[in-house]
């Protein structure tokens, strides 16, 4: 019970904490649609998944005891997240030289889905807290069924707390204020995602 009880409140603190996860949720759920965010949420709970398969499968072990390993993977995430800020600068950039009236782009099912999994997938703090919770948290003797079950709980929690933040960012009041201001609302998560980009890169390199 105890262990139950530390793998939820664990989880619960992690998932609200503010990072790429959230600034793509949100982003979408502004810019585009609830469609869209909730999709992204979906995709996030997926890369949860892969990070859960890993970690029972003892993977997990292997990228905390390899430095190496590990600084390709937060170099790997880094680039990703740069790379994401700067479409989104380049985005903005674009969508200044056109009508504040006019309606944003619309994307794919697919496409939602595959940014809410490639920024969650690839994002190092993600690897951290799940390798470290099934490491120091869970016991080793705790049953493959539990820990499994624990695997489920936390994408769930991700795809639960993310979608509820596509809910309330596309409510047609909030939306309606915020989509005003959406060139400045992709050059901000824009820029946190080339800070949080630079971060893990400068962090790969100390």
């Amino acid at each position: 019970m105890t262990e139950l009880l530390a793998v939820v409140t664990i989880t619960l603190l992690a998932v609200i904490s503010p990072g790429p996860d959230f600034a793509m949720v949100s982003r979408n759920s502004l810019l585009l649609s609830r469609r869209a965010g909730v999709l992204t949420a979906c995709g996030i709970g997926a890369g949860v998944l892969i990070h859960v398969s890993y970690t029972l499968v003892g993977v997990g072990v292997l990228i905390q005891q390899s430095l190496w390993l590990f600084t390709l993977l937060k170099a790997i995430g880094a680039a990703y997240l740069i790379y994401l800020g700067i479409s989104m600068l380049r985005h903005a950039g674009a969508a200044a030289a056109a009508s504040s009236h006019a309606k944003p782009a619309a994307t794919s099912d697919f496409a939602a889905l595959k940014i809410g999994f490639l920024t969650n997938v690839l994002n190092p703090k993600t690897t951290i807290f799940i390798v470290s919770l099934f490491m120091q948290v869970v016991n080793p003797q705790t049953p493959l069924s539990v820990q499994i079950g624990y695997g489920l709980f936390i994408a769930v929690a991700h795809i639960l707390w993310f979608a509820a933040v596509a809910l309330l960012f596309s409510a047609p009041g909030v939306n309606t204020r915020l989509l005003r201001l959406r060139k400045g609302i992709d050059r901000a998560f824009g820029g946190l995602l080339i800070a949080f980009g630079a971060l893990l890169a400068v962090a790969g390199i100390k």
